[in-house]
């Protein structure tokens, strides 16, 4: 595996909030742009409402796994390692999304710690990489 499947991986991760919002979109009532917060807000249909709730945990979960895989190559870590990592963090991530829209729960958390342990396991790296090369 190669550093731009990683990279590949992080535009994916960019992008994947906004395949929710636009299901959050569809499944409510006619969407006004006028107010989408206020629009999301008054929303009843669960559909929409998982929907959104995945875009908004989608986003959290973005900006530690791209620092993580930026960090990561910045210092070294087996490339091999990071597209992996990445892989399964992008997988974790739609998985975490097709569970929060089909409202099961239990498996969704489970997925959702496999994505941040993915992200987390990035950072790590990263940091025993930099500490080996210049100690504290």
């Amino acid at each position: 595996m190669t550093l731009a499947l990683a990279y590949w991986c992080v535009l994916f991760a960019a992008l994947l909030p906004y395949l929710w919002v636009y299901i959050a979109k569809a499944s409510g009532q006619r969407y006004n742009n006028r107010d989408p917060r206020g629009w999301q807000a008054r929303q009843d249909n669960p559909r929409s409402i998982r929907a959104n709730a995945a875009q908004l945990n989608a986003f959290e979960a973005f900006a530690p796994f791209a620092a993580g895989v930026v960090m990561a190559q910045l210092t070294g870590v087996a490339h091999a390692q990071i597209a992996a990592l990445a892989l399964v963090f992008v997988i974790a991530r739609v998985l975490h999304g097709l569970l929060y829209l089909a409202d099961k729960h239990t498996l969704r958390s489970l997925v959702w710690l496999v994505g941040y342990v993915c992200a987390i396991a990035l950072l790590a790296m990263a940091a025993l990489k930099a500490a080996a090369i210049a100690p504290i």
